[in-house]
């Protein structure tokens, strides 16, 4: 097969009345056809309009990241806004008819069941009544993108955004670590009425559609919106639980031993990213040095990484250098038409690099890898089975870190590991304040503060911000971009990580054999809900009593606590 290379991908500007009168189409073949089959080929005619249109969206909201202050990806991205809603209803139709089609049970057999379970969360989640809502909200999630693209801080001579100013996180100097940090919050602090004014905006807005749509409130609607059919919310209310009971404790030990490695008599906020006083390790070069480290590292795991990398960087399907105008953080997006996903990252010279990198390549890796299956609704999976892809290879790359860290790859594989467990109460309390968020929609900003104040002291109440501004009233939240842009997506980053590091504790007594279960599942992609892919991989389920308590003591005996 030859290399598709990024310039490559192009789809057709869109044309709504054009989509409106092939999707008439789909549903006339679908509505007229006699048997079955005819109808199986009739969703498969629609399942390909709706690939090309995706890879359109795709690249539309990829240029917005890679250059926030480009006026014409602006316009792109405010025309794929408006026109979303248009577009989702044709869906909504659609998926409504497969529904409640008398052939139903012919489509579950040739399809499976999750893609009817899907479509029946889906449609539950869209009416013509809420178009303009939509819209809206996509302008505000694009307000608080721009936003935060734009802020810069001088230090030292030079000039830093935001994903810049991270790796001061990590300095041995602790000086440097408060100062950075209050920088970084004294920046919120100049911007809190904007903050609170979007989101304030995005919580009512997301309430009235709920109510709209005949939810009691956006917490149904989110969950729906989230495609979770085989777990509810008293599920993953448990599973916080569990993490209070289990794992807060042992967090609670982790940052006194931190405290002790530091030499501080108190850990403060501006010392929690460090784990070693001589520095967290780094990676020895640069990117492109990093680039190369990664070829090998993949080529040495076998499993199909190797050659798929080698696509993706020979393809310039990665974009993972920090620059002035790029939207923060990183992700992993795709072009369905073209069967081929594409990585965008914000390196600043930390251990971060490494792990945000392997990470996005696991959820590239298992697109690529489903990119076979039949239904546009199977290429990805809901997005807690997408997250044990991505966090799966981070440990699974652990025999392969003396690459990119040489001498100092078990501090680092320590630290990741420490760093994974220290992640769930906070992943947890971020999903329970978006609870107490959308449970009470009206209350005023600085109730929602208050709100995150307390689940500090539930999930983290070792965190002392010692006066640091913004962060110490409350609301350290507003840079985590998935409560503004993603509502309850990111209870889903624990269940993974709860799996994940099942597959940490297997690849320790049979990597080959764990390798092998993880590429498994990555090709099975969408085509099952949650816990059943889980147990396909041979894991056990986050809801499971007991889950955490197997992962805690394996930690523990590995950290030797």
């Amino acid at each position: 097969m030859s290399q598709l290379h990024f310039d490559q991908i192009t789809a057709p500007a869109p044309d709504f009345p054009q989509y409106a009168k092939q999707h008439a189409e789909c549903e006339a073949a679908l509505e007229g056809a006699a048997t079955p089959e005819a109808q199986i080929e009739a969703v498969g005619t629609w399942d390909a309009l709706r690939r090309t249109r995706e890879t359109r969206d795709a690249l539309v909201e990829l240029r917005f990241n890679q250059d926030t202050r480009n006026e014409q990806y602006k316009r792109d991205r405010d025309l794929a806004d408006e026109l979303r809603p248009k577009f989702t209803e044709l869906d909504v139709r659609m998926k409504r008819k497969l529904v409640e089609s008398p052939h139903r049970a012919e489509f579950e057999a040739h399809f499976g069941p999750q893609a009817l379970a899907l479509w029946e969360a889906e449609i539950t989640t869209y009416d013509p009544v809420i178009e303009h809502d939509m819209v809206q909200e996509a302008k505000l999630g694009a307000e608080y993108t721009e936003l935060l693209a734009a802020a810069q801080f001088e230090f030292e001579g030079d000039s830093y955004n935001l994903s810049g100013l991270g790796k001061f996180r990590e300095d041995p100097r602790r000086d440097v670590r408060r100062t950075t940090e209050t920088m970084r919050w004294q920046w919120f602090a100049d911007n809190r009425d904007m903050l609170d004014r979007v989101f304030d905006q995005q919580v009512r807005l997301r309430h009235a559609m709920a109510g709209k749509l005949g939810f009691d409130d956006y917490i149904g609607l989110g969950y729906k919106k989230m495609c979770r059919v085989d777990y509810d919310r008293d599920d993953v209310d448990n599973f916080r639980a569990a993490v209070r009971e289990d794992v807060v404790p042992l967090a609670v030990e982790l940052r006194k031993a931190q405290a002790a490695a530091l030499g501080v008599d108190r850990l403060m906020f501006w010392d929690e990213f460090l784990f070693d006083p001589q520095g967290n390790p780094a990676p020895l070069g640069d990117h492109d040095w990093m680039l190369a480290r990664a070829q090998e590292m993949f080529d040495a795991m076998g499993g199909g990484l190797g050659d798929f990398f080698r696509q993706m960087n020979e393809g310039g399907f990665l974009d993972l250098k920090n620059r002035d105008g790029k939207a923060g953080g990183g992700f992993c997006t795709s072009f369905p038409s073209y069967g081929f996903p594409y990585i965008f990252a914000n390196f600043n010279g930390t251990k971060g690099d490494v792990e945000v990198f392997t990470h996005e390549i696991g959820h590239a890796f298992q697109c690529y890898e489903s990119r076979g299956q039949q239904l546009f609704e199977y290429l990805w999976p809901t997005y807690e089975s997408c997250e044990i892809h991505s966090m799966g290879l981070e440990f699974l790359t652990w025999p392969q870190m003396e690459k990119f860290f040489g001498d100092a790859a078990e501090r680092f594989r320590r630290i990741h590991l420490t760093q994974s467990l220290l992640f769930l109460p906070y992943g947890v309390a971020v999903d329970h304040f978006q609870h107490l968020v959308y449970a009470s929609p009206s209350a005023s900003p600085a109730q929602r503060h208050a709100m995150w104040q307390e689940m500090e002291r539930t999930y983290l109440p070792w965190r002392d911000y010692g006066g640091i501004p913004h962060a110490c009233d409350g609301g350290i939240w507003q840079l985590q971009r998935h409560i503004y842009l993603s509502p309850f997506y990111y209870i889903d980053y624990t269940l993974a990580l709860t799996c994940a590091l099942q597959f940490w504790v297997r690849s320790q007594q049979d990597a080959n054999a764990t390798m092998r279960d993880y590429v498994a599942l990555c090709r099975r992609g969408g085509e099952a809900p949650f816990q059943e892919l889980a147990k396909s991989a041979g894991l056990t389920s986050p809801f499971e009593k007991g889950c955490l308590r197997q992962v805690v003591s394996q930690a523990r005996q590995v950290l030797q606590l």
